[in-house]
């Protein structure tokens, strides 16, 4: 059988990668990007990890190293991401087929590159991938190249732990006793697919390094764990088990929830906020061509609180029909904020969950369907996406919910511009 080879590429500290980029001050400084709300570091720099700033570190209790260091802190801005997410994954699918890509993440993608070994060296073809992002986009990048997307995955951390690779690992044309001493000196909570639970189990037994899981016996650990496990040993050995996804599975359910800046007492200011959560989740459904036949909708008080007892409550609304239509989604889940309200309860969360979800495509709709008024529906909702994709998401929407800095909106007071907008856009002064 024809061994196959797979490379993952992914982007050095993605978000603060992409701030950089686009403001060269922060250019070999330490720089952190901060959760919703301005909570916690999920993106750092090289020079913000070196000084101790861990993931998901709440700034309050970082705040002193913020200062002494001089540490850049901006707040997430995720349509830059997102664009700059969509021109890194179409950089890369001009190196492969669409069936040879699989988007992974927002800053990762696996190629298949199996059928280009007889025709390039892959070291080679592999910098160059690397070489093309950075010019095109400044984003610094990672490659790992391996037998199966697990090999891959670990070729990619070495490649980032080991400033010798430059930037590219093979692990394909590694001699073994090489491989194996890098392995021996790998944690094995770094293998993908292990997770934190997984590994504290497997070092009980013994079973510290990466070197230990791959020369484990694949069925006993399936045994002991599950198909998944030996799986993981199988790929660690070169033996390719997982495929390439080049169409995203469907979703099961579409969550939109987010935490409020201050806790909300007013019922009105609830209700605004479920509208937008909920128009939000409309965005997403209406991208996956999708219909909802099932919304929960639901809102919570902060179960940090120590003053206040917790309070969360949910309620849940199914369709006859299934549907995309974003007035009864939004009818539907202010209505049940009227009951999930509650005086004196300081609300600082809620968010809605679209489930039962059919494809829009295949979905049969009964003999006594109006079919005149579904395509009545069809051309509102293209209207509305069509005002929001020119004029920008907050020049339409339901009561109050696209007003900006309300009470429940999410705090965000360090985000850069969105410079993909012409209000946002970079200018060039004498």
């Amino acid at each position: 059988m024809k061994p196959r080879i797979f490379c993952l590429v992914d982007v050095n500290n993605c978000y603060a990668s992409i701030e950089r980029f686009f403001n060269p001050h922060l250019i070999n400084k330490p720089v952190i990007v901060l959760s919703n709300n301005d909570g916690c570091a999920v993106a750092r720099s090289q020079e913000a990890k070196a000084i101790g700033i861990e993931m998901g570190d709440p700034l309050f209790k970082i705040i002193d190293l913020v200062k002494r260091h001089n540490v850049a802190v901006l707040s997430s801005n995720y349509p830059v991401y997102a664009e700059m997410s969509k021109r890194f994954h179409a950089i890369l699918k001009q190196f492969v087929t669409d069936k040879e890509h699989e988007t992974y993440s927002i800053d990762e993608a696996f190629l298949e590159l199996t059928a280009y070994k007889q025709h390039y060296d892959l070291d080679a073809y592999a910098r160059l991938m690397k070489n093309r992002i950075w010019q095109w986009i400044g984003l610094p990048v990672c490659v790992g190249i391996g037998r199966s997307k697990t090999e891959a995955k670990m070729a990619n951390h070495l490649a980032k732990t080991y400033m010798t690779f430059d930037g590219v690992c093979n692990l394909t044309t590694f001699p073994t006793n090489i491989r194996d001493l890098l392995y021996k000196q790998t944690s094995v909570s770094e293998v993908w697919g292990v997770g934190r639970q997984h590994s504290k189990k497997l070092e009980a037994m013994g079973i510290t390094k990466v070197y230990d899981l791959m020369m484990s016996n694949p069925y006993h650990m399936e045994s002991l764990f599950s198909v998944v496990m030996k799986r993981t040993v199988l790929e660690l050995n070169g033996i390719a088990c997982i495929e390439i996804e080049d169409t995203p599975p469907s979703r099961k359910q579409i969550i939109s929830s987010r935490a409020f800046k201050q806790k909300i007492t007013d019922k009105d200011d609830l209700k605004e906020a479920i509208a937008r959560r909920t128009q939000e989740a409309f965005t997403r459904i209406r991208k996956d061509e999708a219909l909802c036949g099932c919304i929960i909708g639901f809102a919570h008080s902060s179960p940090f609180d120590v003053h206040k007892p917790y309070y969360k409550k949910e309620l849940s609304q199914s369709f006859a029909v299934p549907t995309d239509d974003v007035r009864k989604l939004v009818k539907a889940t202010t209505r049940m904020m009227e009951y999930i309200y509650k005086p004196g309860v300081d609300f600082k969360k809620c968010g809605v969950v679209l489930t039962a979800l059919e494809s829009k495509h295949t979905f049969t709709y009964d003999l006594l369907t109006d079919y005149s008024d579904l395509e009545k529906t069809e051309n509102l909702m293209c209207a509305i996406e069509g005002i929001q994709g020119k004029f920008g998401k907050f020049k339409l929407g339901f009561g109050g919910s696209m007003y900006q800095n309300r009470s429940w909106s999410m705090s965000q007071n360090l985000k850069s511009n969105n410079y993909f907008t012409w209000e946002g856009m970079l200018t060039i002064s004498n």
